[in-house]
């Protein structure tokens, strides 16, 4: 029981701590876009009156900073969305295989507890009669695999290419 509450706790505090990352990278990316945007900001508006005071001159350039900084505020906000989202991809990946990995030592430790009784062996028996039926089948009829939407190819020809 020890093991089953340390893994648990685990699980957890990973998370709390994935969570903590993220908002700590998300509060840096959206820090620095707001400091790009208002430096974007403050050079339209210095633009806007040279264009009033001169209209010719250091417009140009005023205009240009100031683009040039809310191209890199919405750049700083677009690349970091396509990071959390392929971060958040890799987590529930990675969250995925761990729920597999606990399934499969579950399915291991009450293994031979199935093993024991009668009706545990045949608990595990029929599942695996019926995915050795399903192997023949698969291996003498293959073209019937592939219009059911399995894609796997029925020769070797296929395989290689």
């Amino acid at each position: 029981m020890g093991s089953l509450t340390s893994l648990l706790a685990g699980l957890v505090t990973g998370e709390a701590s994935a969570i903590a990352k993220q908002v700590r990278g998300a509060a840096i990316a959206y820090g620095v876009a707001l400091v790009a945007a208002l430096f974007g900001f403050c050079f339209l508006l210095a633009a806007a009156y040279l264009w009033a005071a001169e209209r010719f001159g250091a417009i140009e350039a005023s205009l240009g900073f100031g683009g040039g900084f809310l191209a890199v505020a919405g750049l700083t906000v677009i690349s970091y969305r396509l990071i959390v989202k392929s971060r958040s991809r890799r987590r529930a990946e990675k969250r995925r295989t761990d729920l597999a990995a606990l399934g499969i030592a579950a399915g291991i430790a009450a293994l031979p507890g199935l093993l024991r009784s009668r009706e545990g062996t045949g608990a595990l028996l029929g599942p695996l009669a019926a995915l050795f039926a399903y192997a023949l089948y698969r291996e003498n009829f293959p073209g019937d695999a592939e219009k059911n939407g399995d894609q796997e190819p029925s020769s070797d020809a296929d395989r290689r290419g």
